[in-house]
């Protein structure tokens, strides 16, 4: 059996390929037999091992569970995250941390409808729209719904943020997916308004020149009450934690909210939405 030789400081992918082989061989395991335990394909195992084939986070969590490894220090999970973070824009593996602790959460959105905010199937849609456009793998796509839905566990925390959230009514007129999508992402906004810790506006397009932004931003107060900032574009991240540039941001977006229409309006607006008559 010819056997391939690792050089696990090649690259990432080639490090996680070597833990496995060595967990693996620690356990008396061959490659089927570890396929059999995470149902993937043996030829697939064998790419990940030997660094051919980047691995998911449902590969490691499965991999963890099948050795008993979940949560330890030598996790594959934890393997995963570190590459993951390592390919995401500057900033924005500091910035989740961040948000998991924030005591306010602010976000003004442009196009689509946040993170925080989407439905399984809405992240879905939008990432599998990135497959076909050749932008992310099919296994991208499952990391980046997973990533998705372990942030919205910030809102179910046991001391939950409260959360500002001001939405373009791009976000609203935009579909996304099916009809089916659309009216079940719409019907998660007014969900959301609704929870005692929130406040939903929608920043309609007759404001003009009266808004402060023209791209989607974040700004975190943490439990200390220091002030930080997020943005990004298309190449890079920016996360700014000088207060003395973060507090002109945070006394635009109270302006923001105060020209953007009432929570109430904007419910009202999303249900004309959902009944085909904006």
């Amino acid at each position: 059996m010819n056997r391939k030789e690792l050089a696990p400081e090649s690259s990432p992918q080639a490090a996680y390929g070597a833990h496995l082989r060595k967990v693996r061989e620690g356990f008396a395991w061959t490659q089927q037999e570890v396929a059999d335990k995470v149902e993937y394909a043996s030829s697939h195992m064998s790419a990940v091992e030997t660094g051919r084939k980047s691995p998911t986070l449902r590969l490691s969590r499965r991999l963890d569970h099948a050795f008993g490894i979940s949560g330890a220090e030598e996790s594959f999970e934890r393997m995963w995250r570190e590459m993951k973070q390592g390919s995401l824009l500057e900033g924005f593996p500091q910035f989740i941390g961040y948000e998991a602790r924030a005591a306010e959460i602010r976000l003004y959105e442009v196009g689509v409808m946040p993170g925080l905010l989407q439905t399984p199937a809405y992240a879905e849609a939008l990432a599998q729209s990135a497959v076909k456009r050749g932008v992310i793998t099919p296994e991208q796509a499952d990391e980046r719904v997973s990533l998705i839905a372990e942030r919205q566990m910030v809102l179910k925390r046991q001391s939950p943020p409260l959360v500002f959230v001001v939405l373009d009514e791009g976000c609203l007129r935009r579909p996304i997916g099916s009809p089916e999508v659309m009216d079940a992402q719409l019907a998660r906004l007014v969900e959301f308004a609704d929870l005692p810790n929130t406040v939903l506006q929608v920043a309609t397009f007759d404001m003009g020149g009266r808004r402060p932004f023209d791209l989607p931003i974040t700004l975190l107060t943490m439990p200390d009450r220091s002030l930080m900032s997020y943005a990004e574009s298309a190449q890079q991240g920016h996360l700014e934690r000088e207060s003395t540039s973060v507090l002109p941001l945070l006394t635009a977006y109270h302006q923001l909210q105060a020209e953007a229409p009432s929570q109430a309006a904007s419910v009202a607006m999303i249900n004309q939405f959902r009944k085909g008559s904006p």
